[in-house]
């Protein structure tokens, strides 16, 4: 196999798997790019320079997935009183409880100008300028980022002070560690602790640039709640973040102040109203656990084909298969689809069987000709049943296996 052709199906695979939304993998992240990491995370906040969650995403191969101002001095609250350590919101460890928000919260819009002045009122005095906020109604991801950013300025030095807030489902979010080797990622400190309600607070200081190119410092502190909140908080010893000098040794707070921001209650309201991001894989289910898929596959795969172990969630999974010594793998996907244009596009050039199901067919033989074997077909009920060759192991069925499984009424009780 050729490296372009490696490539083709390593792509094909990881869009099969992920399909709406695109999300990485959330193992741990290599030390050297946890910094790369932390300020794409900042610019996608606070800048909003995203794609929108409905994009539709093209592969080599052919196939298409769906993937689904300025300021004056603060009030001091947060972090005077988590300097003095009197009994502010932060300042005791306690965090945000874990609540749905309601219905009428989700759909609450809240602007720029709310967040910055919610991010104002919780610094000390001092002056602040360049303030500028992003509100959940804002930008090409409306709705699922909110942030606010400032020039703070306590007489030693100006700082740029940032703050993010997303929202994310259970089990979809990155977890929040500190580097395996600080000295590699260029911190000074960092704590990653467990607060009483179970939110996951990380606090680090370290720099903007883990390769030396320059000394301004970054500390931050990141809050991911049980509510699927996610606050991080950055500050700089410069008036920005990147190509300025630096104006003060440090920046002007403490750890403890930046966790009394981030864990105050007065962002509550804000995270309420943001929507969730990546992908609601619950409202796709196809009605079948895991337990269910793997007894199904089987009833189908052919004598002498076993499971050996299946993951994944309410619509993905990956199947490891082995027949006798030879072992391969199996992507299957089965989701309930809100039919549309992006699903009339997804099966363009289909097949019609014989019961009204959609069949499109994807590798060698087919009209797309490259990538993996793969068999998707659409039910009567807008049930997608896609199945595909895995990316391990030696290939254990062909193209006409793959589509009696996919095409089999047995995946019918998903309804």
């Amino acid at each position: 196999m050729s490296e372009q052709d490696k490539f083709e199906d390593d792509l094909l695979y990881a869009m099969t798997r992920t399909g709406e939304g695109f999300r990485a993998e959330q193992a741990p992240l290599v030390t050297a790019g946890l910094a790369r990491g932390r300020r794409r995370w900042r610019r996608r906040s606070a800048a909003a320079v995203v794609s929108g969650a409905a994009a539709l995403a093209l592969v080599g191969t052919g196939a298409v997935y769906l993937s689904g101002g300025t300021g004056g001095p603060g009030s001091g609250t947060a972090l005077t009183a988590a300097a003095s350590g009197s009994g502010a919101a932060g300042g005791s460890g306690a965090a945000p409880t874990a609540q749905a928000p309601s219905a009428s919260a989700s759909k609450a819009v809240i602007s720029g100008d709310e967040v910055l002045a919610t991010l104002q009122a919780l610094l000390p005095k001092g002056q602040v300028s360049d303030g500028k906020g992003r509100g959940t109604g804002d930008g090409p991801a409306a709705g699922t980022l909110a942030g606010a950013d400032l020039v703070f300025d306590d007489g030693h030095g100006k700082s740029l002070v940032q703050i993010g807030i997303q929202k994310h489902r259970k089990g979809q979010s990155q977890p929040q560690t500190c580097p395996t080797d600080l000295k590699l990622a260029r911190v000074d400190s960092c704590t990653a602790t467990t607060l009483p309600d179970g939110s996951q607070l990380v606090l680090s200081q370290g720099y903007e640039y883990s390769d030396n190119r320059a000394d301004t410092k970054q500390w931050y502190a990141t809050l991911t709640g049980p509510d699927g909140r996610e606050i991080m908080l950055s500050e700089w010893n410069a008036p920005q973040e990147k190509g300025a000098p630096d104006s003060r040794p440090n920046p002007p707070f403490t750890l403890d102040q930046l966790k009394a921001v981030v864990t105050d209650k007065s962002w509550d309201r804000i995270v309420a109203a943001v929507q969730y991001d990546g992908v609601d894989y619950a409202a796709q289910a196809g009605g079948l656990t895991l337990e269910d898929r793997q007894a199904i596959l089987a009833k189908l795969l052919p004598a002498g084909v076993t499971v050996t172990k299946i993951t994944g969630n309410e619509v993905f999974a990956d199947v490891q298969l082995a027949q006798g010594p030879a072992t391969g793998s199996l992507v299957l996907r089965v989701q309930k689809l809100v039919p549309d244009q992006s699903t009339e596009q997804l099966f363009d050039g289909s097949t019609a069987l014989p019961d009204g199901s959609r069949l499109k067919l994807y590798g060698p033989g087919t009209a797309s000709s490259k990538g993996m074997p793969m068999a998707d077909v659409l039910r009567p009920g807008n049930l997608r049943v896609l199945v595909a060759q895995g990316p391990t192991g030696k290939p254990l069925l062909t193209l006409d296996q793959l589509t009696a499984i996919a095409g089999s009424p047995l995946w019918q009780a998903a309804k």
